[in-house]
């Protein structure tokens, strides 16, 4: 048998070269490495392919793999080559279109874990597509917009909506390829033996980049995308000829009869799941057209109710026809009599009506012109209030400062006090120190002398002594000797560490020095800030003063009103529609742009506003002299 496999090997290979028909085998790295199919060529369905007659039964689900990953080739270069030759976008009509959308949600729903409802499970794609999230971020505006569409309800819906978006956008291909990047977050929506999990996704993503070249525009809102049902129509695909016979034209090979019946078995598959998808389509439309028929009947009794009301409302309308005439002839005899009453009454309002009109203007000129005056001076008055307002606030800060700064001087002065009580008792210390040093310095040195010279005796007694009561005298000499040096030697310890005292005591002499320094450095920066208070004080006084010869100032201005005005005050120019009036915010005049470009800020107003000319210089000197 292995022999017999051997040698029909090549006869395959030929066929498949001659025929352009790729043979699924059942590993599918083999079916996409070694026997693909030619760009130039179309793929072949799997119902047409030979399989050899010694081949085991295959898993169903890699064969609906290898079935979508083939029509997903065959219908993208269809859509492709349908948008080439008519040379222009494609719409929601466009039958390729249409076909590869129902491919793409095979596709997605491959292997998809369903939810379970109480009477099937529910699937759809929109839990991945909406996982997007996570990995880009640029995702995030697509999906926002499809929860926002106003005619999609289901979760299928907008999945659907989703993958028609973004094959506007021309990021299908981008999208589809992160989404199958990440394992981790496919396996929460699909089964291990999904298409989206396998090798076979990486091609069809691959496939959809040549899709970048399309341009679409859809209608998303005008379709029921929640009620469609995806059916591929394989009759597009399929070519002219039997996919069956051999190129050779070898029918009687008894060799050939059982890869054509597989192949048989696989189309009839195809036409039942066809056949099968159709019967659902065939039963949503007859409850679709029983739901139309009782509309329908209900619409007729409804109308025969409605002609028996507009028959009898005919006879009503007879009725008051009749009546309408006789009323209309009595109420034109009384209309003619009113007419000739309104006539004289209109002449007597009109004559009242002109004298009534001419008080009416005067009065309303006069209350404008009080209504004018009146918010001048409440808004002079305001001003006023907030200026004094502003000016009490700024002195009673002042003041506590000032009482603060001064409290602070006192204490300051206080500590410098103490300190030098501190460094005068710390000096005459020093002083007793020095002098208590001094003195065993002294003594040390008569000890050192003494003992030098009791040194030059013993060595003297030592080369005299020959007797024994000799060396008992100088034994009992050298004992006294010995006591003495120990007591000699602890005054001396005592020395040493009263002076390690004395260098302690120096230390924080000099850290006292230090902080006295300081301390003198705050009171002069003080003293500064006092003198500086005193001016800040004196430059606000001057700034009262300012304001109060302001306020004087605006007294006696006025807001000149714009309809007296019709020439500008400084240069006598006409004003015109390219010539605007502008009014200046100090003396209320009103200018030309040339003569009041300039901007000063004034009391009124935190902002800089528009000045004349004049005033501009005048406040500029103000300016100058309160800083000096």
């Amino acid at each position: 048998m292995a022999a017999n496999n051997d040698n029909n090997a090549p006869e395959t290979q030929t066929d498949e070269k001659k025929s352009g028909i790729a043979d699924p085998a059942p590993n599918v790295t083999n079916a996409h490495t070694k026997k693909q199919v030619k760009q130039d060529e179309w793929p072949a369905p799997v119902v047409a392919t030979k399989t050899p007659t010694s081949r085991k039964r295959r898993d169903p689900n890699v064969v609906e793999r290898t079935n979508l990953l083939n029509m997903s080739k065959l219908c993208i270069k269809g859509l492709i080559e349908s948008a080439l030759e008519e040379g222009r976008t494609l719409d929601s009509d466009h039958q390729p279109l249409q076909q590869f959308f129902a491919l793409m949600e095979h596709v997605m729903t491959h292997g998809l874990k369903g939810k379970k409802s109480f009477l099937e499970k529910k699937k759809d794609f929109w839990g991945p597509l909406e996982a997007l999230e996570r990995i880009i971020p640029e995702a995030n505006e697509i999906i926002d917009s499809v929860k926002n569409l106003p005619g999609i309800k289901t979760n299928l819906g907008r999945g659907r909506a989703f993958v028609r978006l973004a094959l506007m956008q021309k990021k299908l291909a981008d999208y589809f390829k992160a989404l199958i990047e990440r394992k981790d977050i496919l396996g929460e929506y699909y089964e291990s033996n999904a298409l989206m999990v396998e090798e076979e996704a990486s091609v069809i993503a691959g496939l959809l980049v040549g899709l970048n070249c399309i341009d679409c525009n859809l209608f998303i809102k005008e379709d029921d995308l929640d009620n469609q049902i995806p059916v591929i129509d394989f009759s597009m695909y399929f070519k002219e000829g039997n996919y069956l016979e051999k190129p050779n034209g070898s029918a009687g090979d008894p060799g050939a009869s059982a890869p054509n019946i597989t192949a048989l078995l696989d189309q009839k598959n195809y036409v039942e799941e066809l056949n099968r998808h159709l019967d659902t389509t065939v039963t949503t439309l007859q409850g679709k057209v029983r739901d139309l028929e009782a509309a329908n009947s209900t619409m007729k009794e409804e109308f025969a109710a409605a002609k028996n009301d507009i028959i009898t409302l005919q006879t009503v309308n007879e009725a008051l026809k009749s009546d309408n005439a006789s009323l209309r002839a009595g109420l034109e005899k009384k209309l003619e009599i009113a007419k000739a009453d309104i006539d004289v009454e209109r002449e007597t309002y009109q004559t009242s009506r002109k004298g009534l009109n001419e008080l009416y203007e005067e009065t309303r000129k006069q209350l404008d012109q009080e209504t004018n005056i009146r918010f001048e001076v409440e808004k002079e008055l305001e001003l006023q209030i907030s200026m004094k307002q502003e000016i009490e606030m700024a002195l009673r800060l002042l003041e506590k400062d000032i009482h603060e700064k001064q409290d602070t001087v006192v204490s300051l002065r206080k500590q410098i006090d103490d300190i030098k009580a501190i460094n005068i008792d710390l000096y005459n210390k020093m002083q007793q120190f020095d002098g208590s040093l001094k003195h065993k310095t002294e003594l040390v040195s008569k000890l050192e002398e003494k003992t030098k010279q009791m040194s030059a005796t013993i060595k003297d007694l030592e080369e005299r002594a020959a007797v024994e009561t000799d060396l008992k005298i100088e034994k009992e000499w050298r004992s006294t000797l010995q006591t003495d040096l120990a007591k000699e030697k602890e005054e001396v310890q005592q020395l040493e560490t009263e002076l390690q005292q004395m260098g302690e005591l120096k230390k924080e002499f000099s850290n006292l020095q230090q902080e006295h320094l300081q301390l003198q450095k705050t009171c002069e920066d003080q003293e500064l800030t006092l003198t500086d208070m005193g001016n800040k004080l004196s430059e606000s006084r001057l700034k009262m003063d300012d304001m109060f010869e302001q306020q004087q100032y605006l007294k006696e201005k006025t807001w000149t009103d714009d309809k007296e005005v019709t020439s500008c005050k400084q240069c006598n120019k006409a004003f015109s529609v390219s010539r605007r009036k502008h009014h200046c915010r100090h003396c209320g005049d009103i200018f030309c742009n040339n003569c009041s470009d300039n901007t000063m800020p004034l009391a009124s107003s935190a902002k800089p506003v528009r000045v004349c000319d004049n005033c501009h210089t005048l406040l500029l000197q103000r300016f100058s002299a309160s800083k000096s």
